[in-house]
């Protein structure tokens, strides 16, 4: 890869996070964990599976392959591309307060996101849509699922992944806004 991009590695921290600006490319390595909207709200409701202190989350409901029974430890990872971020809008400020240090997904976030990823300390990642097969190279494998019963794509994937990418920081947490630029 690119002499230019930022290896990030999980868990995430203030001190590398807070160096990031719009524009900046990155991949990551570690730990990695998949939640769309339903994901979400159930977090917000329920309270988290997971300590998301410093994690990464990925807005993508990922194709996988699986046994016959899925409770099974077999999953393979198809395919996993980045979904519409503004869904995770109403939800998203909520889990950003957990602690979470960054966000990957497709399009932008409003202001409330906005305004939580500078509280917090965080960053939005956008992902290059059509690149599902790309990213899916770079899952090492699944190391557990949550909240399987609300259906494959809609449950929360603990990915480990190695040189996850390339991703452009597009919301730094000084407010800093690609899609304002």
């Amino acid at each position: 890869m690119n002499e230019n991009i930022i290896r990030l590695t999980t868990p995430l921290n203030n001190e590398v996070v807070s160096k990031l600006k719009i524009g900046d490319v990155v991949t990551i390595s570690g730990q990695l964990l998949t939640a769309r909207d339903q994901a979400h709200k159930r977090i917000v409701e329920e309270g988290s599976p997971i300590d998301l202190n410093n994690t990464v989350i990925f807005h993508a409901g990922p194709i996988i392959r699986t046994g016959e029974n899925l409770k099974s430890n077999d999953f393979e990872i198809v395919a996993i591309g980045p979904t519409t971020s503004m869904r995770m809008n109403p939800y998203e400020s909520d889990v950003l307060d957990l602690g979470v240090k960054a966000i990957i997904g497709k399009g932008g976030m409003d202001e409330n996101v906005a305004e939580a990823l500078k509280r917090n300390g965080a960053v939005y990642l956008v992902a290059v849509g059509g690149c599902a097969a790309l990213y899916s190279d770079a899952v090492k494998d699944v190391s557990n699922v949550f909240w399987l019963d609300l259906g494959v794509p809609e449950a929360i994937w603990e990915l480990n992944v190695e040189e996850f990418g390339p991703l452009i920081v597009a919301m730094d947490s000084k407010k800093g806004n690609i899609f304002k630029r």
